[in-house]
Parts: C-alpha cells; sequence; structure tokens
C-alpha cells in the first residue's frame, strides 16, 4: 500500500491538518509504482525536502490505459448518460468547496504562491470550470441534415475514448480541472499525469474523485518524469488523444510522438511572449496596475505574461517611473505570509533558468532597471526585474523566460507597435491599454494572439476559450470549444425509401 503524506498547517492564513495519498491511482485504488521507487517533492520556500511520492513507470501506464479502456467499453462513455455524468461532476464541485482551503494551502506549499492568489483565483476558477462542464454533459448535441425526403441523416458527437493528459507545475489545481471538465462531460476516460514539481493538489483531486463515486477507471493518474512516463503517454496506441499544457520544445516532441504511434487527437497549450501596449492615451494609473499584474502575477510563471511591456514614446519616461514604483510595493516573502504578492519559483532548476536570462540580458547590453537579483538567503525567491534599452534580437525580447521578469520598449505609432508585437515566434495573450475604443479594437484585431485583453490582462473564465496562434499551441482550453478535443464526429444515413432497381 501506497504511504499517506500527513502535514499540519499551522500559518497565519490556513490552520489545519492535511492528508494526501502519495500513490497513483488506478482503477479505482491507490497503489505503488511498479518498481517501488519514489520521487521527491521540494518545498520552494526553502529548498527542503516535502514528501516522496510513488514514481510511475509505462508498465504502470499500460495497467492505467487497460482500466480506462474497460470502463470506457462498460461503465462510461455511452453507457453513462449525461445527467449521470453532470450530477458526478457537480458532486465533485460540492468537495472542492468544502476542501478549498485546503487545496489552496497545498498549491502554496509545493508550488510557491501566495495561499490568497491560490484560493481566490486558483481554487475558486478550478471549482467554476468544473460546474461550467457540469453543465454541458447533457448538452453536447448534433444535428440532424436535410438531404432528402426519402432518407433521414444526423451526427452524433461520441466521446473520443481514452485520453491522456499532462499537467504543468504552474497552475496544478487549474489545469486538472481545465483537463478533466470537459473530458468527462464528453463521456472520455482519463490518465492523468501532473508535474512532479507539484503533484500534492492532483493527489488530493483523486481522494476526492474518489470519494465522489465515478466508476472505477474513468479516472486514473500515473505520477512520474516527463521523458518516462509523459514520452510513453504520447507514444501508447492505447490512448485515442493526448493533452499537454507545457513549453514549446516538449509540445513538438509530444506531436512527434504522436504521429509515429497511433496518430492520435493531439492538443497543445504552449508557450507565450505576450506583448502589453501602452498607449499615450491610457489611462495611465490603471496601465500601470494592469501591465504589472500582467507580467508578475503567479511569479512570472504564465505561459500568457505580458512580459514584452511597449509603451508610446509620448508617456514612456512617466509610465517607468510608475511603474517602477508600484513594482517595488509587491512584497516578495512566504507563501502563507497574507501581504504577500509573490512567492518563491517553483525549483531550482526554474529559478537558475530565469538567473540565466538575466545575466544574458546584462550581457547583451541591456540595462537592469530594477530587480535581477534574488531575494533572501533560502528558498527560490527573486525580485521582480525591469529591463529597459533592449534591442528586438536580444534573447530576452524573444525567448519566453516564465519569470518574474520583464523588458520596456518604447513605441512611434499604431503601425510600429503591430509590427514589433507580432514580431516573434508565439501568439498565445497580449494586452491592449487605451481610452480609445476605435484605436483599441483595431490594435486588438491586428495582433496575432489567441486572447487580447483590452485594459485588463490575466483575465481567465471558464466559458471563454483559450489558447494560441503559431508555435503557442493547437486547440482550445475552455468553453465549448474545449469540447471538440475529446468527441468525434460520426454521421449516420437512414435509408428511408430508396430501393435499387
Amino acid at each position: 500500500m501506497p504511504e499517506t503524506f500527513v502535514h499540519k498547517f499551522d500559518t497565519p492564513v490556513f490552520k489545519g491538518e492535511v492528508s494526501v495519498p502519495l500513490g497513483l491511482y488506478i482503477n479505482g485504488k491507490f497503489v505503488d509504482g511498479s518498481n517501488k521507487t519514489t520521487i521527491d517533492v521540494i518545498n520552494p520556500s526553502n529548498g527542503k525536502l516535502i514528501t516522496k511520492i510513488s514514481e510511475g513507470t509505462p508498465k504502470d501506464l499500460d495497467a492505467a490505459v487497460d482500466a480506462a479502456t474497460k470502463a470506457f467499453d462498460t461503465v462510461w462513455g455511452l453507457h453513462t448518460n449525461g445527467v449521470e455524468r453532470s450530477r458526478l461532476l457537480n458532486k465533485l464541485a460540492d468537495l472542492m468547496e468544502q476542501h478549498a482551503d485546503t487545496l489552496a494551502a497545498l498549491e502554496a506549499l509545493d508550488n510557491g504562491k501566495t495561499f490568497g492568489w491560490a484560493r481566490k483565483t486558483d481554487v475558486d476558477h478550478s471549482i467554476r470550470c468544473i460546474r461550467y462542464y457540469a453543465g454541458w454533459a447533457d448538452k453536447i448535441l448534433g444535428q440532424t441534415i436535410e438531404t432528402s425526403e426519402a432518407k433521414l441523416t444526423y451526427t452524433r458527437h461520441e466521446p473520443i475514448g481514452v485520453v491522456g493528459q499532462i499537467i504543468p507545475w504552474n497552475f496544478p489545481l487549474q489545469m486538472f480541472a481545465w483537463k478533466i471538465g470537459p473530458a468527462l462531460a464528453a463521456g472520455c476516460t482519463i490518465i492523468m499525469k501532473p508535474s512532479e514539481f507539484t503533484p500534492l493538489t492532483a493527489l488530493y483531486m483523486s481522494k476526492l474523485i474518489d470519494q465522489v463515486g465515478f466508476p472505477a477507471g474513468v479516472f486514473n493518474l500515473v505520477n512520474g518524469y516527463g521523458h518516462v512516463v509523459g514520452q510513453a503517454m504520447a507514444e501508447h496506441r492505447g490512448i485515442e488523444k493526448i493533452a499537454f499544457t507545457g513549453s514549446t520544445l516538449v509540445g513538438r516532441k509530444i506531436m512527434e510522438a504522436a504521429a509515429k504511434s497511433n496518430l492520435k487527437k493531439v492538443t497543445l497549450e504552449l508557450g507565450g511572449k505576450s506583448p502589453s501596449i501602452i498607449f499615450d492615451d491610457a489611462d495611465l494609473e490603471q496601465a500601470v496596475k494592469w501591465a504589472a499584474f500582467g507580467i508578475y502575477y503567479n511569479h512570472g510563471q504564465c505561459c500568457c505574461a505580458g512580459s514584452r511591456i511597449f509603451v508610446h514614446e509620448k508617456i514612456y519616461d512617466q509610465f517607468l517611473e510608475r511603474f517602477t514604483n508600484h513594482v517595488k510595493g509587491l512584497k516578495v516573502g512566504d507563501p502563507f505570509d497574507p501581504e504577500a504578492f509573490q512567492g518563491p519559483q517553483v525549483s531550482q532548476q526554474q529559478y537558475d533558468r530565469i538567473m540565466g536570462y538575466i545575466e544574458s540580458g546584462k550581457a547583451d547590453g541591456a540595462k537592469v532597471h530594477y530587480g535581477g537579483e534574488r531575494v533572501g538567503q533560502e528558498g527560490y525567491y527573486i525580485k521582480p526585474t525591469i529591463f529597459t534599452e533592449t534591442k528586438p534580437q536580444m534573447k530576452i525580447v524573444q525567448e519566453e523566460i516564465f519569470g518574474p521578469v520583464c523588458v520596456l520598449i518604447k513605441f512611434r505609432d499604431e503601425d510600429d507597435i503591430v509590427a514589433q508585437a507580432n514580431d516573434t515566434i508565439y501568439g498565445l495573450a497580449a494586452s491592449v491599454y487605451s481610452q480609445n475604443v476605435t484605436r483599441a479594437l483595431s490594435t486588438a484585431h491586428k495582433i496575432r494572439a489567441g486572447t487580447v485583453w483590452v485594459n485588463t490582462a490575466n483575465m481567465l473564465y471558464p466559458q471563454v476559450p483559450f489558447g494560441g496562434f503559431k508555435q503557442s499551441g493547437i486547440g482550445r482550453e475552455l468553453g465549448g470549444y474545449a469540447l471538440e478535443n475529446y468527441t468525434a464526429v460520426k454521421s449516420v444515413q437512414v435509408n428511408l425509401n430508396i430501393s435499387l432497381s
């Protein structure tokens, strides 16, 4: 039997004892990995060991696929109607509400995001997401199509089957909800692989799913490393579809493996280098606050982070002064400090990556206007960083840093900013700040990105689709569009009175 992690929280914002199963969840049971090996889970606040989780292997993945296939063929898929799928999803959302503080505390513990932000954004959004797809479960409709009075022709949107889902470490709970919501609503069965850096909320959610009473094998979870379990999932011929959120580099590998195996359906939500565009008629105070939120929220570890801030040359100096003063007021501290805005980066690896980009910017001749250094003596804390005096070819301008680092760049006019904003391999998101609605919308329509916010940033809703252009991904998460990822369209033609001579 796998071990259980028991942790007593005694913090200013949350107190209580939490119990998390540490095994794999396969066919309705928590089990040890077949090799009996473990993976360390590290606290990013201090670099110390939190616990060890069971490590999955390709053999464990095979067992999970077998369980998911059996469940799809016997007790889920077309064997459970939408009303029942909706009931179970709503029951899961009810349990999540009852355990909301616990989920937020676990996010803060192994991810490093602040408890306050985890509670009011990650957890609440995840609950709304599950409820949203509970509402969809009995509303997945086909069409009747007129062909001839002698025939009845219609379409069915049927669940695609067994799906693999690989989620990242930056929003562990939200990505869990984004993935399972549409898949379960559509009638698919699931094998989930959480990030080895941040597995605790996924494991806790597995416990809640078990309590809800989903049939065994409908949801399965296999911990493991990406190059082992993730690779095996992408290659597995028993998996009909794979959904991945993470880096563009890994997305390419998954797409290649999927093509070389059974040509499984693939959706990818990948990286970004999002522009924030500040026109000279913007509400400067609000633009400063939203632009800062756009880059420094979640410690800059957002695929849609507004890391390139373009400011009209007429207001550049004024914006820079106000922006700098605002950023200086963002407290970096312990995730359970009620006044902290930014916690530590998720891991030593990510800390080193970000600091490497900062050193690259310096070496290339960019100016560190503010920040660029660690905070404290332990943990993976980095001061919010502002670069100025950059050039378009610099790595810090072109590449995704995935940390609390932005570049401020001047622009002249609308044609200039559209060209600069689109000068990237990515196309996930953008923000435009202007009081002139015609200018704002005209610019928004010219930006090659899947989401464009006007006078706001990082606002996501379960009912609004999210995904990227160019190398930021394939397909859409959220909204009714996400259901298309988990269904296959079947055409049925019925002969009413056509006879062959």
